[in-house]
């Protein structure tokens, strides 16, 4: 056997004999170039691939003071029980990660407990009281504790969820039991503002073997129905074919569209600065997730997409109260979604929305309803024409007695 025989035979045994299917990517080139931006971390690194970038590095001694903190809260003066642990999940772990991570055993490790340490601590001092926080620079200003909830979302920029319940349990206050201390309940507590609309308390009880990491999490909290698709016109079109718009205050999800009896009810949306990083991350998760199942965030922008062409779509939306625009620009939300769909393939076999836009369309193509919002549009769209459509009218009608009268 030559020696590149046995080169690549020893390459071989090193392979795994059931290859681990790994859900923890980097973006790929074509996603990166629409903004490159949505997916790098601002404040704090988590996980390998964006370890080590001089910006962020200020976070890394905070890490290290949440691992004391943690420490000091529990008694506990050495760290040797949490490295042993880290030590047993290194090689699932790095499985995780859809390419080689170029970390020695120590190093990685070290990782996966700061990282997985500090996010933990957060979240519990997040849901403490406001005293405990008052000490703790990362609570003084929102705005940084607001950049690392977004850092925490980045597709890039996580960690395998059983490393963070591990910590979680391992940690634990061993003198106050609270019932209510459960790690996606606190995780979904502190990200509570990039989920809208969402009851956190109902996935308390889901099993945590489920969740890959705090992404997934999220985006699981979306996943709650399951319909189709077929595209649609844009607001300002169907308002002219007669379909009314309506802020739909009751729904349980922010991707809960609804259309019945002529009336399109939509979960209001807040668009802020990081509204795009939210859903781009969000989209790439659904993207590399590689299910079958409906890639409900996706099919989410795609809807908006179709209703907001124009900065006018927009405007009409704000009007209505479906769309809360914190960024002030009309035209900077129409460009926000028509650039959201780049690069993203829609699956037409399992599009959540295909009865909504079914019925939408059926809607437009009955004559009926056309002509009756033209008319409505042409001559009843101010206070003014309908006075003068209705002076007419009783003009009309009065020359018609007139000549009755005469002929009589």
């Amino acid at each position: 056997m030559s020696q590149l025989s046995i080169c690549i035979a020893e390459k071989l045994a090193t392979l795994p004999s059931t290859p681990y299917k790994p859900y923890l990517f980097r973006i790929n080139d074509a996603l990166r170039r629409e903004n490159s931006e949505a997916y790098e971390p601002e404040i704090v690194a988590i996980g390998p691939y964006h370890r080590g970038k001089v910006k962020i590095q200020m976070m890394e001694e905070h890490k290290l003071l949440y691992l004391q903190e943690l420490l000091k809260r529990r008694n506990e003066l050495s760290v040797d029980m949490y490295v042993i642990a880290m030590q047993e999940l290194e090689q699932k772990a790095r499985k995780c990660y859809a390419e080689p991570i170029k970390m020695n055993r120590d190093e990685f490790v070290e990782m996966m407990l700061l990282d997985g340490s500090f996010i933990i601590e957060l979240f519990r001092k997040f849901s403490c009281e406001e005293q405990e926080q008052i000490d703790d620079p990362i609570f003084q200003a929102s705005v940084i504790w607001l950049n690392i909830r977004c850092d925490l979302l980045l597709f890039e920029n996580q960690l395998p969820f059983f490393v963070l319940s591990k910590l979680f349990d391992m940690s634990k206050d061993p003198n106050h039991g609270d019932p209510q201390e459960n790690i996606l309940i606190l995780a979904l507590r502190f990200l509570l503002d990039a989920i809208p609309d969402i009851s956190y308390f109902r996935h308390a009880k889901m099993p945590h073997n489920n969740v890959n990491h705090l992404l997934g999490l999220v985006h699981d909290t979306y996943a709650n129905q399951e319909t189709e698709w077929n595209f649609i016109k844009c607001t300002t079109e169907l308002r002219e074919v007669g379909i009314k718009f309506e802020k739909a205050t009751e729904s349980f999800s922010l991707l809960d569209v609804n259309f019945e009896h002529g009336k399109m009810k939509i979960p209001p949306l807040n668009i802020e600065d990081d509204t795009e990083v939210f859903f781009r991350n969000l989209m790439a998760f659904e993207e590399y997730n590689g299910r079958t199942e409906p890639n409900y965030v996706i099919d989410y922008a795609k809807v908006i997409d179709c209703l907001i062409n124009f900065p006018k779509d927009a405007e009409k939306l704000h009007h209505y109260g479906i769309i809360d625009n914190w960024l002030g620009d009309d035209k900077v939300v129409s460009t926000l979604f028509n650039k959201l769909g780049n690069q993203i393939s829609i699956n037409s076999a399992t599009f959540c929305y295909l009865k909504v836009f079914n019925k939408v369309n059926k809607h437009c193509e009955r004559r009926r309803h056309t002509w009756m919002a033209k008319v409505k549009h042409n001559y009843f769209n101010s206070p003014w024409s309908t006075i003068s459509v209705v002076g007419a009218g009783v003009l009309l009608i009065l020359t018609a007695i007139q000549t009755v009268y005469s002929i009589l």
